[in-house]
């Protein structure tokens, strides 16, 4: 298990993603916008399925790169720190505040719906990288099993996201109505996320291996 310090560190980690907007909550709010919460949710189950897939498979590859390549450990370090610094620029550029702006998106069944938000997880470049640069910062080989921290990590991390995106599914009505009387808000959001998101990628950095 990861110390304290860094466990939390990766909840607020996890939290900060879930607030930037993705291809993932891209496509469930539209859903939801277009369809309704049902269809959200069925969407959410199959995004959530996703992300099983990544953590599984970012968890046995670290485990692997771990015991052959130790060194491997920095450079993945320095690679997370830059990725994060790079998710702030995303979350304050021009165009990037567009979440809950109005969609198309034709109705589709149920077992259509799953699988896509699968699909739209499974492809999503911003959750392959989160679980493949920074998942090693987090994991500390001193402390036992990388499988098994990772694993523990990539649970809390699907926990945090289901309870995020629910949270945006069921009142994404609302707030995009809320949002759209208050861009202002959105503007000064996102310039907050940035800045947690290059502390972090500071402290990461700058901190001495484990």
């Amino acid at each position: 298990m990861p110390s304290l310090e860094n466990y939390l560190l990766f909840v607020a980690a996890c939290v900060l993603l879930v607030l930037t907007p993705g291809p993932n909550l891209l496509y469930l709010i539209s859903r939801t916008l277009c369809q309704g919460r049902m269809a959200g949710l069925v969407s959410l189950a199959g995004t959530t399925t996703g992300f099983v897939v990544h953590i599984l498979a970012a968890s046995l590859g670290l485990s692997a790169v771990f015991v052959a390549v130790p060194v491997a450990y920095d450079a993945l370090r320095w690679a997370g720190a830059a990725y994060l610094v790079w998710l702030a620029f995303d979350s304050v550029r021009a165009g990037s505040g567009g979440l809950f702006a109005p969609r198309t998106l034709p109705a589709a069944a149920p077992a259509k719906l799953f699988h896509m938000g699968l699909l739209t997880s499974i492809l999503n470049p911003k959750v392959a990288l989160f679980y493949l640069a920074l998942f090693p910062q987090f994991v500390e080989p001193a402390r036992g099993s990388v499988l098994g921290q990772s694993l523990v990590l990539g649970a809390t991390q699907i926990v945090i996201a289901v309870i995020g995106d629910t949270m945006f599914v069921l009142a994404a009505a609302f707030v995009a109505h809320w949002l759209a009387q208050r861009p202002a808000w959105a503007v000064a959001q996102r310039w907050v996320l940035a800045g947690v998101f290059v502390a972090i990628a500071a402290k990461l950095a700058l901190d001495e291996r484990r």
